[in-house]
């Protein structure tokens, strides 16, 4: 018999100029069997063009957790028992596209260096995304669910 395997998920969103000064917020969490490990709001340092790039910018800062979080699930040898640990659930399929397509680049030129690192990350296998509807019930909250 196999033993049963912890899943880690990780959600990210940003609200693309939310704020009063236009800078958007953005946000991950980080789910670990049925219960919540790291989570993070904060607002971004700089004014996003679009959704995309907002969203660009949150998937950034989630994917250093989560690598932070792999390595550190690793060193407490757990390694084997934890199932696709290296996907981030994302509600923005311009943002996925731009993790993987470099020629996209000529329009993202002005996006800072730091967040290019996702690229890497996707490009490298360290880190997957893969697309969420973003849900919102009647309360307003918001509800993340893969895409089926």
């Amino acid at each position: 018999m196999e033993a049963k395997r912890l899943v880690l998920e990780g959600y990210t969103d940003a609200n693309w100029g939310g704020s009063t000064d236009r800078k958007s917020v953005g946000g991950y969490v980080f789910t670990l069997g049925s219960g919540t490990i790291s989570w993070a709001s904060k607002k971004q340092p700089t004014v996003a063009l679009s959704s995309t790039e907002s969203e660009y910018m949150a998937i950034t800062q989630a994917a250093k957790e989560s690598i932070w979080i792999q390595r550190l699930i690793g060193e407490l040898g757990f390694t084997g028992s934890v199932k696709d640990g290296n996907i981030i659930y994302v509600d923005n399929q311009g943002t996925i596209a731009l993790t993987k397509n470099p020629g996209h680049y000529a329009h993202t030129k002005h996006i800072d260096i730091q967040y290019h690192f996702i690229r890497e990350c996707v490009k490298n296998g360290n880190i997957a995304l893969q697309y969420c509807l973003d849900k919102r019930d009647d309360s307003g909250r918001d509800d993340k669910s893969p895409a089926s």
